[in-house]
């Protein structure tokens, strides 16, 4: 029996012969619940203005961020007055210290703040700074050290560590481990298999405090969740320092309201989390309402610790009915309490992510009618507590859940379930681990460890009866808001005991919403703003933030090559392509890319983040299409409709919004073609706004023929797709899949015959180009895989031909209908780049060129046709040949490309026949770039199979030299030249001749090595 129970209502703890017992919950909280939330002097006042509020409340918190921290460690408190605040941005804070507080969390009467705008940002957002560090990591001693360990065996520990250090104490993921749990083999073992866990991937890192320090180990302060095994790679101690890390920060006493579209009553354009922390310990959210919200009232990231969030409330959350949204209260961080919160209609109300840390506890909360479950989301999650959790129509869960929610497995471990309500309870005992009820009220699912279920036990929270006998200080104070049934549960009432029940039950039970009203009215927070000043008649400057205020030179052909202003755009990527169940990516990240609550690397990547990671890679150009779905179950490449909306994120956002009705092949409701999904548009929209400023630019495709052509699951959740959007596009339903498997969209998709293809497709093309009105950094493709007919081609032209300002416009197609394009007089004004993508020569000189307008894809033209081999000189014949025939547009080359080929040959290839976003490194040490945009391919001086020239008489002259000798006949160019000699693989100087080169004859030079770059200027 792990835990006993008294008569006189003690607890006394059991342990398993390993040592393992049921884990002290008791350090979850703001300081460890060790102290009460403090109330914090208020320094200056806002009072609601007309309009936007955010840069006035967001100025009241940097001023109180600027004063110095006093001896309670808080700088001081921002007092909102009552009434409305519109905010159109987000409320960011950085500093320790603060606090914000409202006069009052109800919707009349109170401070609300009304969220604006269809972004998905938070509205605030408490973030410190992601800069932890750790040293070398220490072996735990070959000893099995278990669940509720303080003590950590270290040999020789009074060498490395001292009192008061900082250190994560590690438990890794091993294979081992994976073997026994047997999650390296989840779901099935495909192609696309994406579920099964990989070793590293959940490793524990608990963050604790050294207390204790001898030659055989540490104390901590705080017990670890989990053994550390050495039969599974024991685990490791790392030395901690995190100075961006903030502290003391609260929000507290006031109403979020997100505004939304009333016409679509699953609407997500608009806010999703009311409250984010990350990166900070020591916080609070009290007395909060979030209303509307698609996903969260308070959301703890993963550098959250010892944070309490009480008195809060979650209603009427406005989103689709699926996985991701509704999150009420949800942590990823350690040591934190949920206590005195309620939800209603949310998803996952009360929930621990996936492989957190504990402890992490809820204590008295209560979820209504919820659409799943409350408990842990999976991976491993350890050190739950539920205690006194009421879930109405509802289950809690600590449970296996397999291949669900890519690969949750085991949900939870050494997790305690007390004295709760559920309409089902699951409780697992998963392999090196334990799980257990007490008390539960529910009907029991599971092989978990269940005691004294339908019983009512003492005490009535087990997490202050821990916080009680750990401190030695009674918690009156907190036990006094825990509600308690006063009534009696006997089965032999009195006559008159049964008469005042009878009277009681004209009134409605007490829920937990209105027990927390109580709370609220019971202990009142002060909102007086004697003596302090309003934030308007404080005098504090802020420090001004630089910012790209001029934009570059316009994007624009200038001398056949792509240019912003006299420099050539070079280093173009890859599209964003996400890795099968991980946040991976390859390329730089995607703009519309989507994870809830979560920014960051592979997650919701800001654009000014995506800018400034093209700037370090030396890229210029971004390339940007939509996905090939919405959500990560289709990665199976199964064509069935999903069974139910639990959708595994990250999310592809499509340029449509959903309209709130019906039922799309994702279980999602369908989407509405008229409708365009503003953050999509918008996201793109900022990233080219940067891009403007940094000289940088978007390379957009339109479409992305994958989803018609070849894979059926391509198609399957394609919002064109009849059966997904409530248009009446007449695509026949169900699809015939070839082979129950291939799909064959194409001819219909690209038929503008029919005036309802038509239309939507001039909308689409419309908002695509005019989004970007005002902006001169976009290159407009029809699609990278594009192998449609021409007809469409010259369609997708005249749309864009009618939108003012439309700026680039590449042709990217096969031969024949780039060909025809080119020689259509009308249609070759419309064309600035010509884009070689679709058809290449092969090393014998022979093209490959697949035709356009068969309903094939490129891979599928390649099983047809032997693609060949390419080389670095047919390369270079076919960008120099378009280039030398139509001088006037610029030429990109994204076709085959040769493999291992030595000194970055084939993408200088395409370089020096005048090939423009050419993969070529940055040149920091000279502006070789903008020289070069005066030059041109000089076809005499070049030898196909030693050496590429490009360049102007009396200007300069670049070469790439395939041998180490160079030969140039400038009996024609007189000219005094200096030679430079350039690495071409990574841009830097081998060396500058000190002796310069006289013109006016045929020269000969030795490079420093074969494959190099020579400059003469």
């Amino acid at each position: 029996m792990p835990i006993h129970i008294t008569e006189e209502g003690k607890i006394v703890y059991y342990a398993y012969p390993n040592g393992d017992r049921v884990p002290d919950f008791s350090y979850c909280g703001y300081q460890r619940s060790e102290h009460p939330i403090p109330y914090i002097e208020a320094k200056v006042y806002v009072h609601p203005p007309q309009g936007d509020a955010t840069a006035v409340i967001q100025r009241a918190i940097d001023y109180v961020s600027s004063l110095p921290l006093q001896d309670n460690q808080f700088r001081g408190a921002i007092q909102l007055l009552p009434g409305i605040y519109h905010i159109e941005g987000q409320l960011l804070i950085r500093k320790s210290g603060i606090v914000l507080r409202g006069s009052g969390c109800n919707a009349s009467g109170g401070t609300v703040l009304q969220a604006k705008g269809f972004t998905k940002n938070e509205l605030i957002r408490i973030l410190g700074y992601d800069n932890a560090k750790t040293s070398d990591s220490l072996k735990v001693s070959d000893k099995y050290v278990p669940v509720n360990a303080t003590f950590i065996p270290l040999a020789s520990a009074d060498k490395h560590l001292k009192v008061g250090d900082k250190i994560r104490v590690i438990r890794p993921c091993t294979p081992e481990w994976l073997a026994e749990l047997g999650t390296d083999r989840l779901g099935n073992q495909q192609e696309y298999n994406f579920s099964k866990w990989q070793p590293g991937q959940y490793t524990m890192a608990w963050e604790r405090n050294v207390t204790q320090v001898s030659k055989e180990g540490i104390e901590i302060d705080v017990p670890i969740t989990m053994s550390l095994d050495p039969e599974y790679g024991g685990g490791y101690v790392t030395p901690l320092k995190w100075t961006g890390r903030i502290y003391n920060i609260g929000i507290e006493n006031l109403c979020c309201i997100s505004d939304f579209d009333a016409a679509n009553p699953k609407d997500e354009n608009h806010r999703w989390q009311a409250i984010t922390f990350n990166h900070i310990q020591d916080g609070w959210v009290r007395r909060v309402t979030a209303k509307h919200f698609a996903g969260s009232a308070v959301m703890l990231l993963e550098g959250s610790s010892q944070i309490t969030v009480e008195d809060c409330k979650f209603l009427e959350p406005v989103s689709e009915i699926a996985n991701h949204r509704r999150y009420a209260f949800h942590t990823l961080g350690q040591q934190t309490l949920f206590q005195r919160c309620y939800s209603e209609n949310g998803y996952r109300d009360f929930s621990v992510g996936k492989g957190v840390p504990g402890p992490n506890a809820f204590v008295q909360c209560h979820s209504e009618c919820p659409y799943s479950f409350s408990g842990s989301t999976g991976g491993f999650s350890n050190g739950i507590l539920m205690d006194k959790i009421t879930v109405s129509g509802g289950n809690l869960e600590y449970g296996y859940r397999d291949i669900s929610d890519q690969g949750a497995g085991w949900t939870a471990a050494n997790s305690l379930f007390w004295q709760g309500r559920a309409s089902q309870t699951h409780c697992v005992t998963p392999p090196t681990a334990h799980n257990w009820a007490y008390g539960m009220w529910t009907q029991p699912y599971g092989n978990g460890y269940y005691q004294l279920s339908h019983t009512f036990i003492k005490p009535e929270s087990i997490f202050y009866a821990q916080l009680t006998e750990r401190t030695g200080k009674k918690q009156e104070l907190e036990e006094n808001k825990i509600f308690v049934y006063q009534t009696l549960e006997t089965a032999k009432p009195t006559v008159e005991y049964a008469a005042w029940m009878s009277k009681q039950s004209l009134h409605p039970d007490i829920r937990m919403d209105k027990w927390i009203d109580s709370m609220i009215v019971s202990y009142p927070i002060d909102c007086s703003i004697h003596d302090i000043p309003e934030i308007s008649q404080v005098k504090y400057k802020p420090r001004k933030e630089h910012t790209d205020a001029v934009k570059s030179a316009p994007l624009t052909i200038r001398n056949g090559w792509v240019t912003r202003g006299s420099q050539i755009m070079t280093r173009g990527t890859y599209p964003h392509k996400s890795e099968p169940r991980t946040t991976g990516w390859q390329g730089i990240g995607s703009l519309t890319l989507f994870y809830p609550g979560r920014t960051g690397h592979g997650y919701t990547e800001e654009p000014d983040s995506i800018a400034r990671q093209l700037e370090a890679s030396g890229s210029h150009v971004l390339h940007h299409r939509t996905g090939l779905w919405y959500e990560r179950r289709r990665n199976d490449h199964e064509r069935n409709m999903q069974a139910d909306s639990e959708v595994w994120a990250p999310f592809n956002e499509y340029p449509y919004s959903r309209s709130g009705t019906g039922e799309a092949q994702d279980r999602l409701s369908k989407y509405d073609l008229n409708k365009f999904n503003p953050w999509y548009w918008y996201r793109l929209k900022q990233f080219v706004d940067l891009a403007d400023k940094k000289n940088l630019l978007l390379w957009h495709d339109h479409y992305n023929q994958h989803n018609i052509i070849e894979e059926g699951a391509h198609w399957c959740d394609y919002p064109w797709r009849s059966a997904n959007n409530i248009n009446n596009l007449g695509f026949p339903e169900k699809t015939l899949f070839a082979g129950d498997k291939r799909v064959y969209m194409a001819e219909q998709f690209y038929d503008i015959t029919r005036p309802v293809i038509r239309k939507y497709h001039q909308l689409f093309i419309r908002q695509s180009v005019n989004t970007f009105h005002d902006n001169n950094g976009v290159i407009h493709s029809i699609g990278m895989e594009y192998t449609g007919p021409l007809h469409f081609m010259k369609f997708w032209l005249e749309e864009i031909a009618s939108c003012p300002n439309h700026q680039l416009v590449a042709l990217t197609a096969t031969k024949d209908v780039q060909d025809a394009v080119l020689q259509d007089s009308l249609y070759n004004k419309m064309v600035d780049i010509i884009d070689i993508r679709q058809w290449h020569y092969r090393n014998d000189g022979s093209l490959y060129e697949p035709q356009g307008g068969c309903s094939l894809a490129p891979r599928q033209w390649a099983r047809l046709i032997d693609p060949g081999t390419t080389s670095c000189e047919s390369i270079y014949r076919a960008v120099y040949e378009y280039r030398s025939r139509y001088p006037e547009k610029a030429v990109t080359y994204n076709a085959a490309m040769p493999r291992n080929v030595e000194g970055n040959a084939a993408n200088w290839a395409v370089f020096m026949a005048g090939g423009s976003l050419a993969k070529v490194p940055p040149i920091e040490a000279m502006d070789v770039y903008t020289l070069a945009s005066e030059f041109q391919p000089v076809a005499s001086l070049t030898e196909s199979n030693r050496q590429w020239v490009m360049g102007k008489a009396q200007k300069g002259y670049l070469v790439y030299c395939l041998e180490t000798d160079i030969h140039l006949d400038l009996s024609h160019d007189r000219k005094t030249y200096k030679i430079v000699w350039i690495n071409p693989v990574n841009g830097e100087i081998f060396r500058k001749e000190q002796t310069r080169l006289k013109g006016g004859k045929a020269i000969s030079l030795k490079a420093p090595q074969k494959y190099c770059v020579c400059l003469l200027y």
